[in-house]
């Protein structure tokens, strides 16, 4: 080197391996390469050894597989000569100056770009900065780890640790809080990493065991994960932070997911668009927002609604929810509410939860029916997984309503070959088994009794049938809808028209429109039947013309 030519690393690894070649690293290479070794253990702030290893990768930096042997060719000594320097080699790795793969007993270095152009630039490489990330930047960070440890650069212990800088770098983040918050060994912990970067990175809602086995090091480590996961029985399953996917109605054991609860607990600093839509299957209506009605049944209706309603008494229900508990008996109490259309079965729903303080979480069948096959059976999993997280989240379980259910009841194709024929099997069988290991309450109503698969009708505990009104009943519906009609008028009406309380209470709601419109009739009793007897056409399938409310 000529003298005054100002010094720089590219340089001085150049000079370095000028007077390492054939050398075998002798005291003698070391004396004649002092100056320049020097240059690059201050500037990097290496040992004399870590610096001349440094040097050996940079020169070899255009290999992304370079090999220790190819050191002993170039030093002319043998590989257990550079042996003696695997000490000051990993920690060239644990600084982030080299990566290291280690795969099917073959272990390679390569030199990252970062690194390639410190040199260039004359400067000490550093690390970024990982501190004061956002969420998204986090996962960000956790993606290259991850793909670090797949590629087989970073150890199971090495990937542990940068994950563990990251989070205490980071702990103003309430995703790092919240898995800090966990009871679990180390593996678990960063089992749990792994699942929330595959969901969140990739929106990766079907994981299997091969997508996760990367992570860990040893055989014997692999087998144990893949039993427990294949079972269920790992803490993550324990701990609601896992579960199997369905497929068909059934559990597919080779196939996971994170769970609604734990998306919701870890990732709502995320902002997540699929989280969103989620939680807007099924919309709440609370027991205070429900005007309060009076309905009116035959005798044998009217004991079996009392009956249930003394049952969704929060005290009432806490004892019998108990003691079924204790007896090994299901804990969930389902309802069918069946009969002809308008005879009060959603109103008896309403007043029921008005009554008793429970919010309803209804099911919009029509949302849940996709027209993409799969992702109606997603909708319908997605419909309970959000129930049960109200019960666990409300103080009074609420009621899970299935109006006008027939569309999700009702007989099941056998032999099904039309992908719109599997996905109804799939949607029934899901509800079947969601049904078996329900703890709230559920109530299904429908028109269609008699088209409901049987498979559903065991597993209702209670069924009520509701009938048109008996005279008596349709004499106080018309009083109490109507109040200016004397009692003998509403007997008149109620004898003539055998109506349901819906189809009474639409007749009511034309009167009062036209009342408004036109004022008090001449002949009230004229004018209903007017309305009723265009009522029993639309009956008939007569299309409605006038007002349709």
């Amino acid at each position: 080197m000529a003298a005054g030519k100002k010094l720089d690393l590219l340089t001085a690894v150049e000079q370095i391996m000028e007077k390492a070649k054939g050398t075998g690293l002798s005291s003698e290479f070391y004396r004649k390469a002092d100056r320049y070794i020097k240059y690059v253990s201050d500037k990097m702030k290496l040992t004399k050894e870590q610096s001349v290893m440094m040097a050996l990768f940079i020169d070899n930096s255009s290999d992304t597989s370079i090999s220790i042997s190819d050191f002993g060719k170039f030093l002319d000594c043998r590989t257990t000569r550079i042996l003696r320097y695997m000490s000051d080699i990993d920690v060239l790795e644990k600084r982030e100056l080299v990566r290291c793969c280690r795969e099917n007993n073959s272990v390679t270095y390569r030199v990252p770009l970062e690194v390639i152009e410190a040199f260039k630039k004359d400067e000490m490489y550093v690390p970024k900065d990982c501190s004061g990330l956002s969420c998204h930047e986090l996962f960000a960070e956790l993606e290259d780890i991850f793909n670090m440890r797949e590629s087989k650069e970073l150890k199971y212990e090495a990937t542990v640790e940068k994950i563990r800088h990251l989070f205490n770098c980071n702990d103003q983040l309430l995703f790092v809080q919240k898995v800090k918050s966990y009871d679990f060994e180390e593996n678990e912990k960063m089992l749990l990493i792994l699942f929330s970067h595959l969901f969140v990175n990739n929106n990766d809602d079907n994981i299997r065991y091969r997508d996760v086995e990367f992570l860990y090091e040893y055989r014997h480590d692999k087998s144990y994960l893949k039993q427990r996961l294949n079972n269920g029985d790992h803490i993550l399953f324990e701990e609601k932070l896992i579960e199997h996917n369905n497929e068909d109605g059934f559990v597919n054991r080779d196939s996971m997911r994170m769970t609604s609860e734990a998306k919701r607990e870890l990732f709502d600093e995320l902002g997540l668009s699929s989280m969103t839509q989620n939680r807007k299957r099924g919309d709440m209506v609370r027991s205070e927002d429900i005007i309060p009605k009076k309905l009116f049944y035959g005798e044998k209706i009217g004991s079996q609604i009392t009956e249930l309603g003394k049952l969704l008494d929060e005290e009432q229900y806490k004892q019998v929810h108990a003691r079924m508990k204790e007896t090994g008996f299901r804990c969930g109490f389902t309802c069918l509410f069946y009969g002809s259309a308008g005879t009060g079965k959603t109103e008896t729903v309403l007043q029921l939860a008005r009554q008793t303080g429970r919010d309803i979480f209804q099911v919009n069948i029509s949302q849940i029916k996709s027209m993409w096959v799969g992702e109606s059976e997603k909708n319908i999993k997605q419909v309970f997984d959000n129930y049960r997280e109200k019960v666990k989240e409300s103080n009074i379980a609420p009621i899970l309503l299935f109006n006008e259910a027939d569309a999700v009841i009702g007989k099941r194709q056998e032999g099904a070959e039309k992908a719109v024929d599997k996905m109804g099997n799939s949607i029934q069988n899901i509800i079947l088994q969601e049904m078996e290991t329900l703890d709230g309450i559920l109530i299904a109503t429908t028109n269609l009794a008699q088209n409901m698969d049987k498979a559903f009708e065991r597993r209702f505990l209670y069924k009520i049938k509701f009938e048109k009104p008996t005279v008596e009943a349709r004499i106080s519906m018309w009083r109490e809808m109507i109040p200016v009609l004397k009692e003998e008028e509403a007997r008149v009406l109620a004898a003539k028209y055998d109506f349901s309380g819906g189809q009474i209470e639409n007749i009511a709601r034309h009167y009062t429109i036209g009342n408004i419109l036109h004022g008090d009739p001449e002949n009230i009793i004229e004018e209903l039947s007017t309305y009723c007897d265009s009522e029993r056409l639309e009956a008939k399938g007569t299309r409605k013309i006038g007002f349709c409310l």
